[in-house]
């Protein structure tokens, strides 16, 4: 039976493929304040606003591809059973050949109902039309986990982290909660490789970890294939 390898990833491995983060200095993120575009008061108050700011976001997923870490978590597959839990918004695991993927935060090519959190369309191009509705009646909106609102998958992570044999953190700071503590779910004596450059918040690991601090894109390569290799 092969072993499974639960992947943990956040914004770090989206930036590699040049999409910015609502944490960057720059970018599109940077022009706005967060209660301005991501809060259920926000939509409410200036939807145009609102869907505009995620139709922009939604062109620049499109237009991006996946990198050298996204297709590394893919290559995996072919000798571990992975599951892939991310707090990214975007389609490029799926696109990197990643076969079952959690996102924990929503996804930008997907509406959701006003009424239903997990009753979902997909769209298709970047632009939403402004008076789409869900087969419910509602509005759609887009599919994406505003700060103030409830983290539906959160549950289905906590489940899917409590069955690793290895797990892989990579391009988060695990700072972000309830997403931060899923690493607090591995059982016990499970490894733990974080891959990221910058100096994440290890307060919340209890099991044996090692450090690869690297971009995403740099490190997952050969930690990928020094998985494989033990796999063989």
């Amino acid at each position: 039976m092969m072993k499974r390898v639960v992947v943990f990833t956040g914004a770090g491995v989206s930036a590699d493929s040049g999409l910015s983060t609502f944490r960057d200095s720059d970018g599109l993120w940077d022009n706005y304040r967060i209660e301005e575009i991501c809060t259920p008061e926000a939509l409410y108050r200036d939807r145009e606003k609102v869907i505009s700011f995620y139709d922009h976001i939604r062109k620049s997923v499109m237009e991006a591809k996946p990198n050298q870490g996204h297709l590394a978590i893919a290559k995996l597959e072919q000798y571990y059973d992975v599951k892939v839990i991310t707090q990214n918004i975007d389609n490029l695991h799926e696109r990197a050949g990643s076969s079952d993927v959690t996102h924990l935060h929503g996804e930008i090519m997907k509406l959701r109902s006003e009424r239903d959190e997990l009753a979902t369309v997909p769209i298709e191009g970047w632009k939403q039309p402004r008076d789409a509705r869900h087969p419910d009646g509602s509005l759609l909106r887009p599919f994406i986990v505003f700060f103030g609102e409830g983290v539906p998958m959160f549950q289905t992570a906590v489940d899917i982290m409590k069955t690793a044999d290895i797990i892989i953190v990579v391009g988060t700071s695990l700072v972000v909660y309830p997403a931060a503590s899923l690493v607090r779910y591995a059982p016990e004596g499970v490894h733990i490789y974080v891959v990221d450059p910058g100096k994440p918040d290890f307060s919340g690991i209890y099991n044996p970890y090692t450090h690869i601090c690297k971009k995403g894109a740099e490190g997952l390569p050969s930690l990928v294939d020094e998985l494989i290799e033990k796999a063989k």
